[in-house]
This record gives structure tokens, sequence and C-alpha cells, in this order.
């Protein structure tokens, strides 16, 4: 006779998904006997998810997606939309690296100033300034401008180390 127990831990594979659900209750019932407050736990738990994956679809797809589940229109050959990218940000106004290398620090900071915060946006993304995901955030200019300005130098300087002669 096979035990409540092996029946729940190894469905014969011609079950249908139907039966596997029948399983459910027999296995909570046996840990409940072993461990009841996993036991209250799981139940709630997985109760609270199929609740909300029934009500919403795009969870529902994310959960079958994360456990391995094919969608059903990937199983019939729907074809499947190209996925698409966020809208890019524009070009910055101008290059600040040639206003540095030209005129200097106070100079780019000048025109930095000048410009408003979206488009220094601009200027962080197009140069990949804000590698820490903080300066899109900003909302005061004056931070995001001493954040190119910082950035422009660091670039600018980089292998100084390695120009200057052993002499020098």
């Amino acid at each position: 006779m096979t035990q409540p127990s092996e029946r729940a831990i190894q469905p014969e594979p011609r079950q249908a998904h139907g039966d596997a659900l029948d399983l459910l209750q027999p296995a909570i019932d046996e840990l409940q006997s072993v461990n009841p407050d996993l036991a209250l736990t799981l139940a709630g738990l997985v109760s609270a998810v199929a609740a909300e994956a029934a009500r919403n679809k795009r969870l529902a797809t994310a959960l079958s997606d994360a456990l391995g589940r094919q969608r059903l229109e990937e199983k019939v050959g729907a074809p499947r939309a190209a996925p698409t990218r966020r809208t890019r940000r524009s070009a910055g106004p101008w290059d600040p690296f040639s206003v540095y290398a030209e005129h200097g620090e106070q100079a780019l900071r000048d025109r930095l100033s000048a410009l408003d915060l979206e488009q220094l946006r601009d200027i962080l993304a197009e140069h990949g300034m804000d590698t820490d995901r903080l300066a899109m955030k900003w909302r005061d200019t004056g931070r995001v401008v001493s954040r190119i300005v910082e950035r422009v130098m660091d670039r600018a300087a980089k292998g100084d180390a390695f120009r200057t002669g052993p002499d020098q």
C-alpha cells in the first residue's frame, strides 16, 4: 500500500494538472502533523499568491516564467512581440570634454550652469557619467553640474601617471 507521503512527494507522470492540485491538501495535512506553524504559513502563502495571480495576469505570467512553465502562446507557436527598448535620451547639446580641454574648469562650470536640468541629464547619459544611477534622480542643477565637472576632470586626468617621464 502506498503511503500518503510517498504519493505527495512522487506524483505519477501521467497525472494532469488537476491531479497535482489534489496532492496539495494531503501534503499540507501531513506537514501539519509534524510542524503546524510551517503548514499554516505555507498554506497561507500559496493561497495568497494563487489569489493574486488569478487577479493579476502579469503576476501569473511572471510566476509561470519563473517556475519554468511555457506560456500558452509559446506552446501553440504564436509569434512573440519583439522586446521594446526604453526611450533613449537625446544627445547632449555639446561635448563637455572639449570645453574643458579648450577653456578649463571654470568655463565648463559656467556653460553647464546655463543649461536646464534635462539638458544636464542628457550630457550625463550620453557620456555615461552616472554609473551609480544617482545623479539622474537629483533635482538640484548645481549638484548635477558638479558631478559632470568631476567626471570630466577625472577622465581628462586618467592616464597622467603614464604620460610623465621618470625624470620629471
